[in-house]
């Protein structure tokens, strides 16, 4: 959470509007390796940025949603697995 943490910190000045910026998180591990964070990870990553948001930015401006409300697919849409992706989501929101 340090590096997460320390790399948002060089941004923060330079953002007019806050409800415009989606982040994303993945592991330095994981890029380029075909592996992927638990949910846990990513669940303990996000709810720890947007505390620090919340205590470094503002708390009024932090969306109003849960903390993981969404993916960054990356490598794994060039595999023809990834409509197995597509239609859990289809089905997830039906």
């Amino acid at each position: 959470m340090e590096v997460v943490a320390a790399q948002t910190k060089t941004i923060v000045d330079k953002i007019n509007g806050w409800s415009n910026v989606v982040s994303a998180y993945e592991p330095v591990w994981a890029i380029g390796t075909g592996k992927v964070a638990t949910l846990a990870q990513a669940q303990e990553v996000h709810a720890a940025l947007g505390g620090w948001l919340s205590s470094n930015v503002s708390a009024e401006e932090l969306a109003a949603q849960s903390d993981v409300d969404g993916i960054l697919v990356g490598g794994a849409s060039l595999k023809p697995e990834f409509i197995d992706i597509i239609k859990a989501a289809t089905v997830k929101s039906a």
